[in-house]
């Protein structure tokens, strides 16, 4: 016996309604599982912007002992020229190293949303 227009009608508007449910259901998981992702990335990179400032702050008391030790104002200028130009050289490093850690991390988000890895 064929179904009428208006059961017809309803079983599509309730298999729409479950596969839109499915949907949402799907993407709510996505986001979530991007969420703690991302709150994972976010403790990594703050740990390392940490370990940054602490080799920084070390090799800073380093070149400060290094200066206090020295015997004249030309050792102490070479000191302070050497610890300048390492701290720049330390300092492209550690952007670099934070630049990628942060498009790692937007890569690996953007993978999760989409299902892509």
């Amino acid at each position: 016996m064929a179904k009428k227009p208006t059961d017809q009608a309803k079983d599509t508007a309730e298999a729409t309604g479950e596969a839109m449910t499915d949907s949402m259901r799907s993407a709510a998981e996505r986001m979530q599982s991007a969420g703690s992702a991302m709150a994972d990335s976010s403790s990594r990179l703050g740990t390392r912007m940490l370990d940054q400032a602490e080799a920084n702050t070390q090799e800073a008391f380093k070149a400060m002992r290094a200066a206090a030790q020295a015997n004249d104002i030309t050792e102490v200028m070479r000191i302070q020229a050497e610890y300048l130009r390492e701290q720049g050289s330390r300092s492209v490093t550690q952007a670099r190293e934070i630049g990628e850690l942060i498009a790692s991390f937007g890569r690996n988000a953007i993978g999760t949303m989409t299902k892509r890895d």
